[in-house]
């Protein structure tokens, strides 16, 4: 089975000084002169070099959409004026400045609302909206491990693991999703002993054997992109027998990991039915309230229609996504549009 994935390169620094200057323009002039779609996006450094690389700002301009960086330092009311303010920055100043905006500016498109992205910062809230949706169809069920929430104490582990009745092994993630390098890194205990020696507030969830395949589900709006990347090994009970302590691993799925160029067994490999996921991402854009986000979704080893959500990210890595550039200029321009028929129906 094999599937063709592309990448593109980050950008050169030449890109970057570009986009300085055109920040600085008088992006209302530009506006009525050539009737840009104007996208202000207030994104960290490493964001913005894997997000806009030379190839969707070129596209971009093409279909006259205009990307300009959001100066923190100077009042978002006195900078645009924007169409859209694409974002993903973290603290409770800078939401506070886009809910102002937002307040005054309630013509403007705003990816997403703050509120809405709060909610994928907590582990324990962030796959409640999946297990209450109870999915489960003709194409397959979708649900989420057992997990558990410890705060603090470690000590008290082993006993919280066995009166919730998760079985070993478990893999411990950080409790707090901010998009940290850390909120990624994820921990596989194999005996009940070594439970102890994990660091709260963290979440256990079981670890489901899922032939160390994991699809990685985008959407942006109402698209769908799905890719494979490779995962954690299946643990057999032999090795469940024979090993014992607490292994610690970086980011697991990532563009360096992809399995879509693998020979795979179909029963492991196999996409998750598009109805299915067409379903799950309809329901959870309404959830949620999210436009840009991606799943991390298993499907359990010998089951072909069992599919467990591991995790939910709100915009993810784009770049690492095939043909995002078309699917994401596409997007902006829909926002637009439904914004002028909104208007004009008024």
């Amino acid at each position: 089975m094999r599937m063709k994935e592309e990448f593109s390169c980050d950008r050169s620094d030449e890109e970057t000084e570009g986009e300085e200057t055109t920040s600085q323009c008088s992006v209302g002039v530009l506006q009525r002169q050539r009737k840009l779609v104007v996208v202000g996006y207030a994104l960290t450094s490493k964001k913005t070099k894997s997000f806009l690389q030379p190839k969707l700002e070129g596209l971009a301009r093409n279909k006259g959409i205009l990307f300009v960086a959001i100066d923190q330092n100077r009042s978002l009311s006195e900078q645009g004026p924007f169409d859209i303010v694409l974002h993903k920055l973290t603290g409770k100043e800078w939401r506070q400045i886009l809910e102002e905006y937002w307040h005054a500016h309630p013509e403007v498109t705003v990816l997403d609302p703050p509120d809405a992205i709060q909610h994928l910062h907590n582990r324990q809230s962030m796959l409640q909206c999946v297990a209450d949706m109870n999915l489960s169809d003709s194409y397959g069920k979708v649900g989420v491990p057992k997990q558990l929430v410890i705060k603090r104490d470690a000590s008290s582990i082993p006993e919280a693991v066995t009166k919730a009745g998760l079985s070993l092994p478990i893999v411990a993630k950080p409790l707090v999703a901010d998009g940290s390098a850390k909120s990624h890194e994820l921990s596989l205990a194999y005996d009940q002993y070594s439970l102890r020696k994990l660091e709260p507030p963290l979440v256990l969830q079981e670890f489901v054997n899922h032939g160390g395949v994991l699809f990685k589900v985008y959407i942006v709006g109402e698209t769908i992109k799905v890719v494979r990347r490779f995962s954690l090994p299946d643990v057999t009970k032999r090795e469940l027998s024979k090993n014992a302590g607490v292994f610690q691993f970086p980011r697991v799925s990532c563009a360096a990991a992809s399995a879509d160029d693998a020979d795979l067994d179909p029963s492991v490999g196999e996409l998750p039915q598009r109805p299915l996921l067409e379903r799950l991402a309809k329901e959870l854009r309404r959830r949620l309230g999210l436009r840009l986000f991606n799943l991390d979704i298993i499907r359990e080893h010998g089951a072909r229609d069992h599919f467990y959500v591991i995790d939910i990210n709100y915009f993810p890595g784009y770049g690492k996504m095939p043909e995002y550039e078309h699917i994401f200029t596409n997007f902006l321009l829909s926002l637009v549009q439904s914004q002028y028929k909104k208007r004009s129906c008024q």
